[in-house]
């Protein structure tokens, strides 16, 4: 489960009905130091992405939430895709700071976290949802989907390009 921040994966995978766990990445990396640096100036820190896929353990058996989930070894990537504008308006709501979110917004204007799961795991491993006006059940009930193999690999069918 990957996308730009504010896209929803988190509130979606805490709402999947499966028998795999779900890996908040991100709180992992944060709390298990599996980073190489902070980032003072956008208040992050820099994954060390050796240190997670040891971390990891190479289970096959998990659902990974992060926007960085599409750099590991993985068999099927999920992108969740918001329009920028209702992105970078969920970002500043939840206390992101004007520059982040608007980058955050034109990252996703610019389908950089779908080519890059696209790059790098190819078309048919890849799932695009377009999450803005449906609801966090629905998007759940879409994931759950891919995972059972049920959908479809779908990737390039959502464009925001006119927001740019």
């Amino acid at each position: 489960m990957t996308g730009t921040p504010g896209t929803g994966k988190t509130t979606a995978t805490e709402l999947l009905e499966t028998d795999l766990d779900v890996v908040h990445l991100n709180e992992a990396i944060r709390e298990e130091a599996l980073y190489e640096r902070v980032d003072e100036e956008r208040d992050s820190v820099v994954a060390d992405m050796d240190a997670v896929a040891e971390w990891l353990g190479g289970r096959d058996d998990v659902v990974i939430d992060s926007h960085l989930a599409h750099h590991l070894d993985i068999d099927r990537v999920v992108v969740l895709r918001c329009r920028p504008d209702v992105l970078e308006e969920r970002l500043v709501e939840r206390g992101e700071g004007e520059a982040s979110a608007a980058e955050n917004a034109e990252s996703e204007a610019l389908d950089v976290i779908l080519s890059e799961a696209v790059d790098t795991h190819g078309f048919d491993s890849v799932y695009e949802i377009e999450a803005t006006e449906r609801t966090p059940e629905a998007v759940a009930t879409e994931i759950e989907a891919v995972i059972e193999g049920e959908r479809d690999p779908s990737a390039g069918e959502v464009s925001y390009i006119e927001y740019l």
